[in-house]
């Protein structure tokens, strides 16, 4: 039935990850994304301004994945003298490695369905 269906035609196989609660998208490749940039940063400004997103954007995405969890995975520190910031959490740390690991495997079976619908 498939080589009936798919013969002669050039198919490409797409497919996002993302994690939901049962009130909001949790995280997503776009959120893992400014977790990793705020770490790299230690500014939520800044990863923002490195994303192309609005300040109010990135601070909105923060609080949503903070209100969602029992430990936040960003923690901000108000401006002042010497500056404000935020920093990944031992928590936000870990779940950037968990959802880096479920991309990795979420590619690998992509790959693999590929190659099925190729074959």
């Amino acid at each position: 039935m498939k080589d009936l269906l798919l013969e002669n035609l050039a198919f490409t196989l797409n497919g996002r990850l993302w994690i939901e609660s049962t009130n909001d998208r949790f995280l997503g490749i776009g959120r893992l994304e400014l977790l990793e940039k705020i770490d790299a940063y230690g500014s939520i400004s800044k990863a923002a301004q490195a994303m192309g997103m609005s300040y109010k954007k990135a601070w909105d995405l923060v609080s949503s994945m903070n209100a969602q969890v029992r430990t936040p995975l960003v923690m901000t520190q108000a401006g002042g003298k010497k500056g404000g910031g935020a920093a990944l959490t031992v928590e936000g740390k870990q779940v950037v490695e968990m959802f880096r690991g479920m991309q990795a495997r979420f590619q690998q079976f992509m790959e693999q369905e590929a190659d099925l619908l190729k074959a």
